[in-house]
């Protein structure tokens, strides 16, 4: 590679690192598939975020990585992912497999991450829907997903999290199963509603950082859980920073 094209991209990243400085007080946000996969209305999730981060004085960007689109989940402080049907999901899982890499490193160091029923059901190793057919899923944390014709699980939820009672709204047939107990650990325990399956009486997932969860209405207007989130995003944006401040020393 010639000196001069070496120079000027190391010029690029310098300038790149130094907006990232500069904008301390951004916090980016990534909003897989927000076209497609956001049929309850779970884009309320980012908005509320978005409302108690403003009020720390944290302005916040929102993008939608969509089909086709290049993304690197470590340029964000928040990754959310929303919930679909069964065909929109299909085409999702098609694109998805081109950032397991990422979503993979950054969801197993820790960094917070929200998704919502589909999303959530896509984390796991493959979902079978109601036609018989086997969507893979990314296989990053350790469960599967099966529809289940004879039990719809829709209505009113209330579980109890470790940040308090959460009320939601449920409408799923897919059926999650948890494959190593040991490493995950649900949400919250059912106080009523079916969350995960019927059998397991507990709702959602809590891996590290990574939250998973069938609770529309959005979730977050349980400000108990939305709080705790929002704690999660500053600590990780502020340590985004920190590490594009060392870059440039």
């Amino acid at each position: 590679m010639p000196i001069d094209q070496l120079l000027s991209i190391l010029k690029s990243i310098y300038q790149n690192k130094e907006r990232e400085i500069m904008n301390e007080n951004l916090i980016k946000i990534a909003y897989l598939y927000e076209d497609l996969m956001n049929t309850y209305g779970d884009s309320g999730d980012v908005k509320i975020l978005s409302f108690l981060l403003k009020r720390q004085g944290y302005d916040t960007q929102v993008d939608n990585i969509s089909l086709g689109d290049e993304f690197n989940a470590f340029d964000y402080d928040f990754v959310f992912f929303g919930g679909g049907q069964d065909f929109e999901q299909t085409v999702v899982a098609k694109d998805l497999p081109r950032h397991k890499l990422t979503l993979d490193k950054y969801i197993n160091g820790g960094n917070p991450m929200l998704c919502i029923c589909g999303g959530y059901q896509l984390m796991g190793d493959y979902y079978k829907t109601n036609s018989g057919i086997t969507i893979k899923g990314l296989g990053i944390l350790p469960l599967h997903t099966v529809f289940k014709a004879d039990k719809r699980m829709i209505g009113d939820t209330r579980y109890m999290t470790e940040w308090g009672e959460v009320t939601a709204f449920e409408n799923h047939s897919g059926q999650t199963y948890f494959d190593n107990t040991n490493k995950l650990h649900p949400l919250g325990e059912m106080i009523e509603g079916y969350g995960n399956n019927p059998q397991d009486h507990v709702e959602g997932l809590r891996y590290r950082n990574f939250i998973g969860s069938y609770s529309h209405g959005p979730l977050l207007k349980n400000t108990n859980v939305a709080n705790a989130i929002a704690e999660m995003i500053i600590k990780r944006h502020q340590d985004r920073i920190n590490d594009a401040e060392t870059a440039v020393k």
